[in-house]
């Protein structure tokens, strides 16, 4: 995960947001129930090496993220961001802004 850790360092949201504001839920036992599958499978991953590479975010995950985008940023897109939580009428932030949160590492 160095690179997506030194894309984050020159990213927008490098001075405002840590990795857990983004990618874990906010609310607290949702929050502490991802952070034990999560655990689990990047020990797992990383003690046998066999995560996949590049490193890829689960779906489950990729609706945290954008829900923690609705969170930080929900009034400014509230026109445009219409049926949060229903994966497939909701309008989904990282395909254009996938570079806001892991910023070029070169």
């Amino acid at each position: 995960m160095r690179e997506q850790y030194d894309g984050w360092q020159k990213a927008s949201h490098h001075a405002v947001a840590t990795c857990n504001d983004c990618h874990i839920p906010h609310r607290f036992i949702p929050k502490y129930l991802a952070k034990l599958k999560n655990g689990f499978w990047h020990s797992k991953g990383f003690t046998f090496q066999d995560f996949h590479e590049p490193i890829r975010i689960h779906p489950e995950n990729r609706l945290t993220l954008q829900k923690n985008c609705l969170y930080c940023h929900g009034e400014l897109v509230s026109e445009i961001a219409t049926y949060p939580g229903d994966n497939r009428r909701m309008l989904d932030c990282i395909p254009c802004h996938r570079n806001v949160g892991h910023g070029p590492t070169q």
